[in-house]
């Protein structure tokens, strides 16, 4: 028993009673939403692996504006925060 891995969800291999596999796939295989999109999403592979493929999708995606805007709602987030704890701003200015 770990504390930090977590328990695999039981996967049964059920087929109904009067199916008829035609296509050769499960009828009832779900995937995630976004695996066609993504590249984190594959095998776990400890948290540096997926880190490391966390920063490479993001190197390499074509969306510049989307990480420009999550990256200022995080700037302001953090400024907001800071203002609230009565952080002293005044050592980055003279």
């Amino acid at each position: 028993m770990s504390i930090f891995k977590t328990r695999e969800n039981k996967k049964f291999s059920y087929t109904p009673r009067y199916y008829k596999n035609e296509g050769g796939t499960q009828p009832f295989h779900m995937e995630r939403k976004f695996d066609q999109y993504r590249t984190t999403i594959d095998n776990p592979s400890g948290i540096k692996g997926k880190l490391l493929k966390a920063v490479y999708e993001w190197k390499t995606t074509q969306d510049r504006t989307t990480d420009k805007r999550v990256f200022l709602i995080a700037l302001v987030l953090l400024i907001l925060f800071l203002w609230l704890i009565e952080f002293d701003f005044s050592i980055f200015f003279n």
